[in-house]
């Protein structure tokens, strides 16, 4: 795919991520955007991503700015680095898609980057930006990691997590080592797990069936009250429970929201409806998939009411506190981007506080429960063209969903969402940063959640394949 901006900032195949073409980018940034007194440029572990930094950092001193080199870090860690500075910084990474492809995150000093700076980014590009007379420094990060993780720590104590045994599966992820060091911080002890030299895109939406079944395996055989584990840079949570079994990031988010104390919540159309039913949250609010939507109602419900206790989480588990909230120990400072780490921990506390296991914390939610997966390689117009034929043609939106009878609810806030007369939901989407279409599903039960997902999966390989 031709490098572009989909829902997480630049992505596009390696051999096209040219010198020329990242230079260009990081100078439209630059150019277009604030940057306070330095540029701050992290990198996951894909094979690709320490040369590609390199040219970020030579294009940030040929720009006459400062480039703060912080090395390979977490997304939430290199942004919380950044924006504690008042600057700004880019990650180098493809998050959870394959290692043949790369990309750039960029954040501005108060956060992720807007659409709006998509839009003005886009509109530097090839423009010419003379070479600053003198190059600006290159100087290393300082305690990035250490900072990162005394975030939690502080706001939830030496001992939130006593007694526990966690697994920790350690793959390729960049925070890998940061996991174990954290949860141990707080008074866990950590098995890590199936470290990697060999990149792996884990894609925390998505967990394949042999990944789901080894996490069962390692609760047995290590006796685990959990397995933690991220993405490939770190703004995606995934844990299980001590069988096992995958807690969904919607789930992870609401749990987080509610221990925290959060009021308003901001999350896609597609995240659990759950939430609908639990009565500490005072409102939800609809996005668009992708940080940037949820990040802008976030901002709105702060515009409405400076001290609105919102929050934001998707359903791949990132998540972003939009207050100062009150830990167990400590104040836990706001993070506009996703994390991957305060919604790891703050379950885990929650059920440690409610002397319960994960599983009987996650029984007490209503009853209703989401699946998710992709059929990969699909061109999106491909994808984008048979959705909205759907959409708009009755009579084929009635022939493909033929187990069912007419929709209810038709949404379109993001792809297609259809609610049935029986309340299940099934969720079309292409995706925003790879060559995929998604399916979501939602019922009242994981199982059919799941078979409603094979089955239009295979109905979309059919038709796009």
């Amino acid at each position: 795919m031709a490098p572009k901006f989909g829902t997480s900032g630049l992505r596009g195949l390696v051999t096209e991520l040219t010198d020329a073409l990242v230079t260009d980018y990081t100078r439209a940034f630059i150019s277009a955007c604030p940057q306070g007194e330095a540029v701050h440029v992290g990198w996951d572990l894909r094979p690709s991503s320490p040369a590609i930094a390199e040219t970020v950092i030579a294009a940030i001193r040929a720009a006459g700015l400062t480039a703060i080199r912080e090395g390979a870090l977490p997304t939430p860690a290199l942004a919380l680095a950044s924006m504690g500075a008042g600057n700004s910084a880019i990650m180098v990474t493809g998050s959870h898609i394959p290692a043949d492809r790369n990309g750039l995150k960029f954040y501005v000093p108060h956060g992720e980057i807007a659409k709006a700076d998509e839009a003005a980014i886009l509109d530097r590009l090839g423009q010419d930006h003379p070479a600053a007379e003198k190059p600006g420094p290159e100087i290393p990060g300082t305690d990035s990691a250490a900072r990162y993780i005394a975030r939690y720590v502080d706001g939830f104590g030496v001992e939130a997590l006593d007694g526990l045994r966690i697994g920790v599966y350690q793959h390729s992820s960049v925070a890998r080592d940061i996991l174990v060091t954290a949860v141990e911080a707080m008074g866990a002890t950590a098995v890590p797990l199936a470290r990697s030299d060999v990149f792996i895109p884990v894609d925390t939406e998505a967990v394949d069936p042999e990944t789901r079944k080894t996490l069962q395996g390692w609760c047995t055989e290590h006796g685990l009250d959990a397995v933690i584990s991220t993405d490939g840079d770190a703004d995606r949570p995934m844990l299980s429970d001590e069988t096992g079994t995958l807690i969904p990031g919607d789930v992870l988010g609401a749990l987080t929201a509610r221990l925290l104390g959060a009021k308003i919540l901001c999350t896609p159309v597609s995240a659990n409806t759950m939430v609908d039913a639990m009565p500490e949250f005072d409102s939800i609010h609809r996005t668009k998939i992708g940080s940037p939507f949820v990040i802008a109602a976030m901002e709105a419900a702060r515009d409405a009411d400076p001290t609105a206790k919102v929050v934001g989480y998707e359903p791949n588990g990132g998540f972003l506190l939009g207050f100062t909230a009150t830990g167990p120990a400590g104040p836990i400072a706001p993070l506009a981007t996703r994390d991957c780490l305060l919604p790891i921990v703050a379950p885990l506390v929650a059920a440690k506080q409610a002397s319960t296991a994960l599983s009987g914390l996650v029984a007490q939610l209503p009853a209703r429960f989401t699946a998710a997966d992709r059929v990969a390689e699909v061109p999106t117009d491909r994808s984008r063209a048979f959705i909205d034929r759907l959409a708009d043609d009755p009579a084929a939106r009635a022939e493909f969903f033929s187990n069912f009878g007419p929709a209810e609810q038709i949404n379109r806030t993001d792809g297609l969402r259809l609610t049935f007369p029986s309340g299940e939901i099934v969720h079309l989407r292409p995706s925003g940063n790879a060559p995929e279409c998604r399916c979501y599903a939602e019922a009242a039960t994981p199982e059919r959640a799941q078979t409603l997902v094979a089955r239009y999966l295979a109905a979309l390989r059919t038709e796009l394949t």
